[in-house]
């Protein structure tokens, strides 16, 4: 009697199991707002929305600013709705109220352009 484990059967668990693995572990490792905020890899403009500090951000800091300013659109169209005023005046008042509120040493732009850390 041989003392070997078939490996057949295990192929496929194993397989799944390492996919699984590898497909969900970029997720859990993915950045917050906050700590690409920290970080300087994100500041706040004066039209209200998210953009990279950085030139050179990574996919997931480019998918984190997408995915909040999609999510801030979505929040300042409903808020003019509401208030029976344009989106621009409301982008510009949250773009106002996001830089006041940013803390010192994060980075916010400028009307003219530039990063600055506040």
């Amino acid at each position: 009697m041989s003392k070997y484990i078939p490996l057949r059967g295990l192929i496929a668990p194993l397989l799944a199991l390492v996919l699984g693995v590898a497909g969900w572990a970029p997720a859990s490792w993915a950045i917050g707002l906050d700590d690409a905020k920290r970080q300087g890899l994100v500041g706040e403009q004066p039209n209200g929305y998210l953009d990279a500090v950085v030139p050179d951000a990574s996919a997931d800091v480019r998918a984190l600013i997408a995915d909040i300013n999609t999510k801030r659109r979505q929040k300042y169209e409903q808020v003019a709705k509401t208030n029976g005023t344009s989106l621009h005046v409301v982008e510009t008042l949250a773009g106002k109220t996001a830089i006041e509120k940013t803390p010192p040493g994060q980075y916010v732009r400028s009307p003219s352009g530039r990063w600055i850390k506040k």
